[in-house]
């Protein structure tokens, strides 16, 4: 009876705290939402002591490919003996990304800043030697760029964590044990919000254990309460903001309204010597305008060796990738969605006031190009970032019907742009299909 009476308690206690948050309205939502949904790009950042060896993320002992204590002799070469934050953010702020997220903790439980909490850290038990958060946030907020941290809410190292590991298997049921971890875990949280205020962070991990168990609504509440417009990615049992699919592009437009992809570059999100498989920025680039033609941001991920020196394909494909948003930044920064599928072979973007069409072409035309289902008038069509004007004709539209007709454009040869050309449509007035 008295367990029944503490159980019935507890409920109580946590149906009180959901129902006592304050309710957010859309339109709130919406604002604290707004610098997400225009960023369009950010740069996601896997380091850790797993770029040693060059071997994957915490996964890596978790699946038995070594031993934990193996893995953990990584900590003895993680040097970040060639970092140099201006420099990451200077290469971000070029590719064109609004935004970056860098792994403040993964799964092994090595934190990159100076925690108070007893536990692993790159100041004190790697040669690193300091602290490699405060930098780079320092760096991206002098150059106006939004900062995001990423938090593993698993911890496959800590002493009082339930691993489901295959080698580390401690214990199923002890509430004691389970509660100190919870401490340490909010511990932590409490200090990269204090610490760093981020605009936002990004959970990982959050598969192990349900929302009453990690204390998804103490989480959030605490966060909220050091930055009101904090934003959340959705690895939080429920308690976020918006979708994270990962490495896989999304057929349709997702029904969230709010989304981003998190993509690699190549097949491993840290830095793995012998992975030499990368996308092309030709290839990352139809990703994006895809992404930005359904409504969400990609957030493409980087991964510096041990001593933080940046690989030289990913610096390539950063740079090429910067030089296409540089030139098509109309088409992408503060747009929605575009058009339908049906209405024109590939990603669409359309202007905050639904005046202006952009046509993101994802190969070389062999004739014109179709506009379907587009009721207006075009006033005016152009090649973005090159000025070259276009002549649309508008055929299978008598003058008796009310359908929209089909709007058949020739873009010059010499007009095209090296990876991917956007075609502007200035329209007589907001779109109608």
């Amino acid at each position: 009876m008295k367990k029944i009476l503490i159980a019935s308690t507890l409920a109580l206690i946590l149906t009180f705290n959901l129902n006592a948050q304050p309710k957010e309205s859309d339109q709130e939502k919406g604002v604290r939402m707004e610098w997400f949904q225009e960023a369009k790009l950010g740069i996601f950042i896997h380091w850790g002591i797993y770029a040693v060896e060059g071997i994957s993320e915490s996964w890596s002992f978790y699946n038995g490919y070594l031993s934990h204590e193996d893995y953990m002799k990584q900590l003895d070469g993680f040097t970040a003996s060639a970092y140099q934050p201006k420099e990451w953010v200077k290469l971000i702020e070029q590719s064109g990304a609004q935004y970056a997220v860098i792994t403040t903790k993964h799964h092994d439980g090595v934190a990159l800043w100076e925690t108070d909490q007893n536990h692993y850290n790159v100041i004190e038990n790697t040669p690193a030697g300091t602290d490699l958060i405060e930098p780079f946030v320092k760096a991206l907020r002098k150059n106006d760029l939004k900062v995001g941290l990423y938090y593993s809410l698993i911890d496959w190292s800590h002493p009082d964590y339930p691993n489901h590991t295959r080698e580390l298997k401690r214990y199923k049921e002890d509430s004691l044990r389970w509660e100190r971890f919870v401490n340490f875990n909010i511990g932590q949280i409490k200090e990269i919000s204090g610490s760093f205020n981020p605009d936002l962070v990004w959970f990982d991990g959050d598969w192990e254990f349900n929302a009453e168990q990690w204390h998804a609504i103490e989480i959030r509440e605490l966060l909220m309460k050091q930055n009101p417009g904090i934003i959340i990615n959705s690895r939080l049992r429920g308690y976020g903001d918006y979708a994270t699919p990962e490495q896989g592009a999304p057929l349709h437009k997702p029904k969230d309204l709010y989304w981003e992809l998190c993509m690699t570059m190549n097949d491993s999100w840290g830095f793995q010597h012998n992975d030499k498989n990368y996308k092309s920025t030709n290839q990352i680039i139809q990703i994006f305008a895809d992404c930005i033609g359904k409504g969400g941001n990609l957030l493409l991920d980087i991964g510096p060796k041990e001593d933080g020196s940046i690989p030289p394909e990913q610096v390539e494909i950063l740079e090429g990738l910067g030089r296409w948003t540089k030139k098509h930044e109309k088409a992408i920064y503060n747009t929605r969605a575009g058009l339908p599928s049906e209405c024109f072979y590939g990603p669409t973007t359309l202007s905050e006031d639904s005046t202006k069409l952009y046509l993101f072409l994802p190969y070389k035309p062999s004739g014109s190009i179709a506009l379907k289902g587009v009721k207006n008038r075009i006033n005016s069509s152009w090649v973005l970032g090159n000025g070259t004007h276009l002549e649309p004709k508008l055929y299978l539209k008598p003058y008796w019907s009310s359908h929209a007709g089909v709007y058949f454009i020739d873009i010059p040869e010499d007009a095209l742009d090296e990876e991917m050309t956007v075609v502007t449509i200035l329209l007589d007035g907001k779109l109608k299909l």
